[in-house]
C-alpha cells in the first residue's frame, strides 16, 4: 500500500468505510460476476440492497 493509505489506516481515519463485495448473476448468460465498491458503514445495506 502506499504511504499515504497506511498512514490514513493508522490514524484510524480508515474506520469508517468497508469494503462490500456482492455477487450478481448476469441475465445473458447466467455467469455469476463480482461488483466491488468501498462504501461507508452507513450505506452497507443500501449497497446490498439494490439491484
Amino acid at each position: 500500500m502506499a504511504k499515504k493509505s497506511v498512514a490514513s489506516l493508522q490514524k484510524g481515519e480508515g474506520k469508517g468505510h468497508t469494503k462490500v463485495i456482492k455477487m450478481v448473476k448476469s441475465p445473458k448468460s447466467g455467469a455469476y460476476t463480482f461488483r466491488e465498491e468501498i462504501v461507508a458503514n452507513e450505506q452497507t445495506k443500501e449497497f446490498f440492497n439494490r439491484k
